[in-house]
């Protein structure tokens, strides 16, 4: 049931952190966790008003506009170009979309933790209290690594500077400084920790449950190559989702089925999100598929962003995927390719759910622990496994000859799989090197650009922190690499 977006609360729905400073927040006038919360009932309301400031759609625009997933659409107006062209500074949009979106989600999740501090459930509620704050505990952890993955220069590097860590609900006089890359992921980890304590529900496609708990819990450690780690969340999540069958997955994308969804953000008509967002930006918000076109996926509804025509031709004929991201109306020409990944739900064109986390994530975390520990030939059988679903045949496993190879091929199917769903530019971050790839964009379509390659070792595969932080914060010190 589409019931996520109905609730907004006052003292939290419209927080953000200010042009000033990131974390000064407190506003005079503005109600407290004590007058805001005083029951149970309050905090459901809250952590409704919480998942409300979570929205991916800046990470899908960002990661697909900087890499290798789109090409200049025919509608494009100068939509994105300087992204496209890799120029990133501490003023760029994506900076400060990310930085401020995840931040008051943070403050969300923090007053909820806080207020139900001070509240006693009655007799019968307890099971309720625990699950809304175990849900916040997990949301506060997902904000933090977000903001982790995209402001760290080094994810491997323990003491590299990374982001600030609030974990409580600042007041305006207080300045944070960048805390380390091993600090912000304990907070995480202690949160997820938490979570599973609290938490009532073992899964829920739409709510945080404990299933999304050791689904985050295997992208952490996927990134920190903590691959014994990845693996056995990802092996114990895969007992319970199965990949969806070409009916399925067709169907997973009208927003109709569930089958290997392990969570996502809802979207529905109505909800504050029905509405075209800010256009070839990174600030984006609105409808998914409006990252990509103005009016609707087809070749005549304004595609501003198309596939870039090197995925298309990693998806043939009998792919499922081909089916579904590109919009039928392409073929058979296929000279025009418009992104039909998100072809709308409820009769709204280019609203629909952003999936999060699915049952192909946690194969491909396999795939690569696999060819981390030189398990080459397990790898090819999990990615395989894959192949077969989205073939809806037995397809010929893949030979893989050595790691870099067995990091390329997971790589690859990564971009495919998971072709305009926001994990391109991380992927390449954390994988590239390992695979000898970056963005190597078609001549026809960089070249007018100057914008055909760029290795993933590149700086700007980190964001910078936002100058408008740094002008109001001098407790930030050190920018990222680069700018």
């Amino acid at each position: 049931m589409k019931k996520i977006y109905k609730y907004m609360v006052l003292s939290i729905a419209a927080v953000t952190f200010s042009c000033n400073d990131a974390i000064e927040i407190e506003q005079v006038g503005r109600l407290g966790a004590e007058q805001a919360f005083e029951t149970v009932s309050d905090l459901e309301s809250g952590i409704l008003g919480t998942y409300n400031n979570f929205d991916y759609t800046p990470s899908i625009q960002w990661e697909s506009n900087f890499t290798d997933e789109i090409a200049i659409g025919p509608d494009n107006g100068g939509q994105g170009i300087g992204i496209y062209q890799w120029v990133v500074t501490p003023q760029s949009a994506a900076s400060v979309a990310l930085w401020t979106n995840y931040y008051a989600a943070l403050n969300s999740a923090n007053r909820i933790i806080e207020a139900a501090a001070n509240i006693t459930p009655e007799t019968g509620e307890e099971a309720d209290y625990n699950n809304v704050l175990g849900e916040a505990h997990a949301l506060r952890a997902w904000a933090h690594f977000e903001l982790w993955s995209y402001f760290t220069p080094d994810y491997l590097d323990a003491n590299s500077p990374s982001v600030l860590l609030v974990n409580f609900v600042p007041g305006v006089s207080d300045q944070l400084s960048r805390s380390t890359s091993a600090e912000i992921l304990a907070q995480v980890t202690s949160d997820l920790d938490r979570a599973a304590q609290l938490l009532q529900v073992t899964s829920d496609p739409t709510r945080v449950s404990q299933d999304f708990v050791t689904a985050l819990r295997a992208r952490v450690a996927l990134y920190t190559q903590d691959y014994t780690t990845a693996d056995a969340a990802a092996a114990s999540l895969l007992g319970s989702y199965n990949l969806a069958n070409q009916a399925q997955f067709t169907a997973m994308w009208d927003d109709a089925d569930n089958t290997e969804v392990i969570f996502k953000l809802e979207r529905s008509v109505g909800d504050p999100y029905d509405g075209q967002g800010s256009t070839g930006s990174a600030f984006a918000g609105g409808w998914a598929g409006a990252n990509y076109a103005f009016v609707n996926p087809t070749v005549d509804g304004s595609p501003y962003f198309v596939a870039s025509s090197d995925l298309f031709a990693l998806m043939p004929a009998g792919d499922i995927r081909r089916d579904v991201y590109i919009d039928e109306s392409a073929a058979p020409a296929y000279d025009v390719l418009p992104v039909g990944k998100y072809p709308g739900s409820g009769g709204q064109p280019l609203l629909n759910d952003l999936k999060i986390f699915r049952a192909a994530d946690m194969l491909l975390i396999r795939a690569e622990a696999a060819v981390a520990n030189n398990n080459l030939a397990a790898a090819a059988g999990y990615i395989d496994q894959l192949r077969d679903a989205r073939y809806g045949s037995d397809q010929a496993t893949p030979t893989i000859a050595n790691q870099t190879a067995g990091y390329a091929l997971v790589l690859q199917e990564r971009r495919v799989e998971f072709a305009f769903e926001g994990h391109r530019y991380r992927d390449l971050k954390r994988l590239g090197s390992r695979a000898s790839v970056g963005i190597s964009r078609p001549s026809a379509e960089c070249d007018v650009y100057g914008a055909c390659t760029l290795a993933s070792t590149d700086f700007r595969f980190t964001l910078p922190i936002p100058l408008v932080e740094l002008d109001a914060n001098p407790a930030i010190t050190e920018q990222n690499p680069g700018y």
